[in-house]
């Protein structure tokens, strides 16, 4: 039995398998014709599902680490971000969307680390897993960017990732109101009192 403890377990081990995809999206989106462009798709697919998995067995056996907590939303990060940059320069997303993107990702995460130096965890939202999962397709179908099955896959890709922008900025909106009532509005009561 693995301790729960310990630091590479099952879950970690998968997560930074998620994170060795990373290198592959580099050399396959320097050249990326019609078939590297479908296999770096399905290795996009493969890691993003594997993203459920470190979550379920984790959860599931009790291997919950404090490297897996921080490795994970890192991972997800990573690799979205990452492939969405990399697709600018080949002409496959506009780069201000993507600017939207991190910068949300980015503010979010900074007042999720206020909000949990003062005690209060602001948890992932449903909004948030929306918007993980809309990014995901759209990636996916941006990365094919090729007709498949008679479907331009491109554009399927940006009608899903506009879909997927304007969750960015509802998502991003109810985390700074959750961080407002749970932390700047508690602080301004504490100071009252």
């Amino acid at each position: 039995m693995i301790s729960k403890h310990e630091t590479f377990n099952l879950p970690n081990t998968i997560t930074l398998l998620r994170i060795s995809i990373v290198p592959f999206l580099f050399i396959l989106l320097l050249e990326p014709g019609e078939f590297w462009s479908l296999i770096l798709a399905i290795l996009f697919v493969i890691a993003s599902i594997t993203d459920f998995f470190d979550g379920y067995f984790a959860r599931k056996y009790n291997l919950i680490t404090t490297m897996g907590k921080f490795l994970d939303p890192i991972a997800d990060k990573l690799i979205v971000n990452t492939a969405m940059i990399l697709m600018i320069p080949i002409g496959r997303i506009p780069a201000w969307i993507v600017a939207i993107t991190i910068i949300r990702d980015l503010i979010v995460d900074v007042i999720r680390s206020i909000a949990s130096s003062e005690g209060n965890y602001i948890q992932a939202s449903s909004l948030g897993k929306q918007k993980t999962l809309a990014q995901n397709i759209a990636v996916t179908a941006l990365m094919i960017n090729y007709s498949i099955f008679g479907v331009d896959a491109h554009f399927v890709g940006m009608i899903i990732l506009y879909v997927a922008l304007l969750l960015t900025i509802y998502s991003g909106v109810d985390y700074f109101i959750k961080f407002y009532q749970t932390t700047v509005q508690k602080d301004n009561i504490d100071i009252k009192k």
